[in-house]
């Protein structure tokens, strides 16, 4: 360990074989103990960690104020396979409200998962404890607000630890506003029309096929 900018960067290697295995890490400090581990960590830390040289970096500082005392560092990791691997998920463009959507995944085990839509921390929609097999069809809700920062949550249900999030996508109105405004104005045209027409006497009784009517005398 060493101390770069008040903040302390933890070097570390996986000494693996298999270059395909990903783990787990979780660092934990002498000051509560090793009872949780580290929140302000950077880096090589969390899921999806490859075997060899690693470092991550501790926000000490953020994540104990003004600690005044000697600290010990423990790394803890564990071959990680992860309940569910994303699929051909489509960040880009934008989704729907009102439409369905398939999401795919690749099942790393047989434990019934939780779907959920969070937008910015709060959670907006859900189905808890679906199969893990695999595929899911997501109905966006029809009151959702169009805009960025939309993103869905997978959790193993049995591991609430065990979770990801895909990344950060859009959700927009199923008709564009022009096509919700037009036939509205459309509506006040022909009112204005219809108004117009019903104050003019001589319009209404010449109609096509009615013989006019004769002046007065």
């Amino acid at each position: 360990m060493e101390i770069k900018s008040k903040k302390i960067h933890i070097s570390y290697n996986i000494d693996d074989d298999n270059p395909n295995n990903e783990y787990l890490v979780t660092i934990y400090s002498s000051a509560d103990n090793f009872a949780a581990p580290l929140t302000k960590v950077t880096g090589d830390v969390g899921q999806e960690v490859k075997p060899g040289l690693s470092t991550a970096i501790w926000d000490v500082l953020e994540e104990l104020g003004e600690y005044k005392a000697s600290l010990s560092i423990e790394i803890r990791a564990s071959v990680f396979v992860p309940f569910a691997r994303l699929r051909n998920f489509k960040e880009s463009g934008a989704y729907k409200r009102g439409k369905s959507y398939p999401l795919e995944w690749r099942p790393g085990n047989t434990n019934p998962i939780h779907i959920e839509l969070y937008r910015e921390g709060t959670r907006l929609q859900g189905e808890l404890n679906h199969p893990n097999n695999g595929q899911y069809t997501i109905t966006f809700n029809s009151d959702l607000k169009p805009g960025n920062n939309y993103k869905l949550k997978l959790t193993d249900s049995r591991h609430s630890e065990d979770f990801i999030f895909t990344p950060e996508f859009k959700v927009k109105r199923k008709l564009p506003v022009f096509l919700i405004v037009t036939p509205i104005a459309a509506g006040v045209a022909y009112l204005a029309y219809s108004l117009t027409q019903s104050g003019d006497t001589d319009s209404q009784n010449n109609l096509p096929g009615f013989p006019a009517v004769p002046p007065d005398r």
